[in-house]
């Protein structure tokens, strides 16, 4: 089946990814797309695992531009995602505030909001099916990059260096590549805000006459706004299934684990005051269905790329986002469009000029999108609610067509030959 999935001819670059997250999968079948030779190394055992796991996840119109280049996928994605056009907002107490479409975005590409582990499994399955090289049980404890010979490599927990083109870090908020592009180890600072995250049968709830309207009729989506806390909460699969998700504030250290299973009991501590509806949707979750999952931030980088320019940092390894943000899935789709489409028209004669000009055309409209987080956070946790019932609108999700509206394969086709020309040192004269 590998032989039949369109790709461009060999191009003789061979390319290492280290993650296989969303971003690291994503990136290694765009680079095969493109021609390229990838080794995808995940730490994990089983990939399968991750698939089993996990909450809801969302993807924009510019994320998912992707996916529609991947025969098959994108299809398998709509046929399990929430079948909404719209977000209803409602008063933490429970009055309802105004409706939020996103009908019209419809022009600019496709929505896919659904279940983490499932969503990934259809991208993994894919990356199968190309025949790209993955290997598991792969922890990868050193990056290094050299001139002579100009190549980049890794090495293993074994030992083991696996030496390639360009590696490129997609491991997340804590990758080990954030070193050698640094110059220095650095740990993530708190946010001060952590997350509960659901997800569970309908059938628990199908039955409770306050919250069985948000599943007897279909997918809903539904978000409640209220002092320093908003909860999110949909039904998908045709109300078959169930998520919640509330950021609150963090009351524990950061030393702690990033990530660990919550309690029913704990979540509603942060909720008194709260609807009925918010509070029996919390009682309704079935144990060990509840991740309590710390926001850490990390400063903005100066660069995503090692001094010699052939090691490469993606997705939240290069610029974590905020979930209010809701573009951290999708710009790390992009990074790895437009790292693969560097790769291509650089040739592998150009590795570091096609890094420098990923860096180039992506550094500012990550930081861009990434600054939408804290301000839609701040609109929603300090609403001033006598000025938002005059004009519920104040309350939306901003959606703009510059983020939204964006094709980053195409627009890295469009700027390379421009941003290489820039990056390229003047020749002398004879």
């Amino acid at each position: 089946m590998a032989n039949k999935i369109p790709r461009l001819p060999p191009s003789g670059i061979k390319v290492i990814v280290v993650g296989a997250g969303f971003a690291g999968l994503s990136a290694a079948i765009e680079c095969d797309r493109k021609g390229h030779s990838v080794t995808l190394l995940e730490k994990v055992d089983d990939i399968e695992e991750i698939t089993r796991i996990g909450d809801i996840i969302s993807f924009d119109p510019n994320g998912s531009k992707a996916f529609e280049r991947w025969p098959g996928v994108v299809e398998q994605m709509e046929a399990i995602a929430r079948q909404t056009k719209w977000l209803d907002l409602y008063h933490h107490e429970g009055k309802f505030v105004t409706r939020q479409s996103f009908a019209h975005e419809s022009a600019w590409g496709r929505r896919i909001n659904g279940h983490r582990g499932q969503l990934h499994n259809i991208i993994y399955r894919h990356a199968v099916a190309r025949g790209i090289d993955i290997r598991v049980s792969q922890r990868v404890e050193d990056y290094f990059e050299t001139d002579d010979p100009p190549q980049s490599g890794v090495v293993l927990s074994t030992g083991e260096r696996l030496v390639a083109d360009v590696v490129i870090a997609a491991e997340g908020v804590r990758s080990r590549g954030r070193k050698i592009v640094l110059g220095f180890d650095e740990n993530p600072k708190s946010s001060g805000y952590a997350v509960y995250r659901a997800w569970f049968p309908s059938d628990r709830i199908i039955n409770n006459p306050i919250v069985k309207h948000l599943v007897e009729n279909g997918d809903t989506h539904q978000g409640f706004i209220g002092p320093d806390i908003h909860f999110l909460a949909s039904s998908i699969k045709n109300g078959t299934e169930v998520n919640w998700v509330f950021t609150h504030i963090d009351d524990g250290n950061i030393e702690e684990s990033w990530q660990f299973p919550g309690k029913p009991e704990e979540a509603l501590t942060y909720l008194g005051g709260w609807c009925d509806v918010v509070r029996e949707l919390v009682k309704a979750t079935p144990p060990g269905r509840l991740i309590d999952h710390k926001l850490v931030y990390r400063d903005p980088l100066p660069t995503f790329i090692s001094p010699k320019a052939r090691i490469a940092l993606i997705g939240d390894a290069a610029h974590p986002f905020l979930p209010t943000s809701i573009q951290g899935a999708s710009q790390s789709i992009e990074d790895g469009v437009v790292l693969a489409t560097c790769l291509e028209l650089a040739g592998r004669a150009n590795i570091p000029l096609a890094l420098k000009a990923y860096e180039k055309i992506r550094y500012g409209r990550v930081h861009r999108a990434q600054a939408m987080g804290p301000k839609t956070r701040e609109r929603w946790h300090k609403a001033d609610w006598s000025k938002v019932w005059k004009k519920p609108e104040m309350i939306h999700l901003v959606r703009e067509p510059w983020l939204l509206n964006f094709d980053a394969e195409r627009d890295a086709y469009e700027k390379f030959d421009k941003v290489a020309a820039d990056l390229e040192p003047p020749r002398a004269k004879l």
